[in-house]
């Protein structure tokens, strides 16, 4: 069991490291790393090269977090493993998919934050928890304005997955590990919560409805 953990790790990295933002960057010429906001996320490909490219940014990472699961599904079951060793491997995978996209090699394992990807592990673990986790990720925030907020209740989402659906204690402590993660990716957020720059999802939308 050890040697699949450690083989479906390296396979969820690799494909987590498959970036949306190199492809968009490889059609258009531009480094997304180094423009606009310099995140390797789909909203900053959306503000530099416009919705087509932000809408291919998103369903590249998206996939590749439901491709990721569906595998790991499949792959568990094909072994005929039991229900605890299956849900660790599935979580395993999950979690090293959000790492490869967070992280990857090719650039300088400074990547995006996990938000596209996570939501793709959540499809593949079920529509019906993908689209809860999106429904809290519109509604914290809303409700707080600040969309930090509304990511980490995917996380919190994939938590509560992993603790209601996934025997065994592994899957909790990876969930619980990758909402640990997430935070630290956002600190700069936290930091300029603090000192009252982060960008409210009104002040945003705002912009939008004026530019009509």
């Amino acid at each position: 069991m050890g040697l699949w953990l450690i083989l479906i790790a390296a396979a969820g990295y690799l494909i987590g490291c498959v970036h949306g933002s190199t492809v968009a960057g490889r059609l258009s010429g531009v480094n997304l790393k180094e423009t606009g906001v310099k995140n390797a996320g789909a909203s900053n490909a959306a503000i530099v090269l416009g919705k087509k490219y932000g809408a291919l940014v998103a369903a590249i990472d998206i996939g590749k977090g439901v491709l990721a699961v569906l595998l790991a599904k499949g792959l568990a079951a094909q072994a005929a493993l039991g229900d605890e060793a299956g849900a660790l491997l599935v979580f395993v995978m999950a979690a090293a998919v959000v790492l490869g996209h967070n992280f990857p090699f090719h650039m300088k394992f400074n990547g995006g934050k996990g938000t596209a990807t996570i939501i793709g592990v959540l499809l593949g673990f079920d529509w019906k928890i993908g689209l809860a986790g999106l429904a809290l990720l519109i509604v914290f925030s809303l409700v707080t304005d600040f969309i930090v907020f509304g990511v980490l209740m995917l996380y919190v989402t994939f938590i509560l997955t992993a603790v209601v659906f996934a025997p065994g204690f592994g899957p909790d402590l990876i969930a619980a590990g990758l909402f640990v993660m997430a935070v630290w990716k956002h600190l700069e957020n936290f930091r300029r919560l603090r000192t009252g720059e982060e960008k409210r999802v009104s002040a945003v939308f705002g912009r939008k409805r004026a530019a009509e």
